[in-house]
């Protein structure tokens, strides 16, 4: 009897053990299962409505922050600090949409009218290059200023990953770079970079829009980057150059509505330099103003996106709203 009850006792005490290693077992499998992204299919459809190829992929990255606005620092305007206050109270990537500083993108504009406001985020900063940057031969002093952030010289397209996002900074100062079109660099870099790109959800950030309501109208030359975004199902373009705020809905690449498979472009050239009013309203602007500084600010999220316009101390507008990637 005692070596009877001595194998009971034994045995209860390894099963005790035994329970008590799955619980632990099974305590691990679900925090992974939470902590980890799984296997998802992404399901992006091209233009055509077939998938992506390699659509299976992971779900990358948590939640992030893309802010920020386009014609930005102008020496004697207060304009360009106030958005900045606005960045001081906003975590994550900041962007800027081109004609980071005026009148002419040089040392001493950088030093004197850029870096007192907005050069304070520098370190979390990813440029695009405008027309201002250029009016210093090669925008020597917007590579400079910036340094690696700002790709390379003599080029000034790149991208990087935020979150579970793609994002692309273009050159549009197409003259200036080789071209933007059908054999040039710039256009061959983004196909290649598309269709090797296994992220969800994809933004493009370039200086002059494709489609404007503001004086500087609709520029047929960004055609080309349209549609390789649209291609491969990307969900947001972000420009600048027209001074002012504007939504558009969801577009194919000649212009027309698409709420399917369309891409969203923001205009935010609202960074300091002074406003400029609408001229010919585009068929599928849906929101517009053109006295209020501010800067946009995009939640990115593994399958969406909200947005939300911010306006500076003592101004009212504001433009918000959310959408799945496709």
């Amino acid at each position: 009897m005692p070596v009877s009850y001595a194998a009971r006792r034994r045995a209860r005490q390894a099963s005790a053990r035994y329970a008590s290693l799955a619980m632990i077992a099974t305590a691990i499998t679900v925090a992974l299962t939470v902590a980890m992204p799984s296997r998802v299919v992404s399901g992006r459809p091209r233009s055509d409505g077939s998938p992506r190829a390699g659509s299976s992929a992971d779900a990358f990255g948590p939640t992030a922050v893309l802010v920020g606005a386009g014609d930005i620092g102008v020496c004697g305007s207060t304009n360009d600090e106030r958005t900045a206050a606005l960045l001081d109270g906003i975590g994550g990537t900041v962007f800027a949409a081109g004609d980071t500083v005026y009148p002419d993108g040089s040392p001493i504009d950088y030093i004197d009218c850029y870096q007192p406001s907005w050069g304070r985020h520098k370190s979390r900063t990813r440029p695009a290059a405008g027309n201002h940057e250029y009016h210093t031969p090669g925008a020597a002093s917007y590579f400079g200023y910036f340094g690696v952030a700002a790709g390379t010289p003599g080029q000034g397209w790149y991208a990087y990953d935020l979150g579970a996002w793609r994002i692309y900074v273009l050159n549009s100062q197409c003259d200036e770079v080789g071209g933007c079109g059908e054999g040039s660099e710039q256009l061959s870099w983004l196909r290649a970079d598309l269709a090797a790109n296994r992220r969800t959800c994809t933004a493009a950030i370039w200086h002059a829009p494709r489609f404007t309501s503001g004086a500087h109208g609709d520029n047929e030359a960004y055609g080309p980057f349209w549609k390789a975004l649209w291609d491969n199902g990307a969900e947001v373009v972000i420009n600048g150059h027209d001074h002012d705020y504007e939504r558009f809905a969801p577009m194919r690449p000649n212009g027309r509505w698409s709420g399917k498979l369309g891409i969203r472009e923001f205009v935010v050239g609202t960074g300091g330099v002074g406003l400029n009013p609408f001229v010919t309203v585009h068929a599928n602007s849906q929101v517009r103003n053109s006295d209020t500084h501010g800067v946009l600010k995009l939640t990115l999220r593994p399958s969406s996106y909200d947005w939300s316009f911010i306006p500076i101390a003592g101004q009212t507008f504001t433009d918000s709203g959310t959408k799945r990637c496709h």
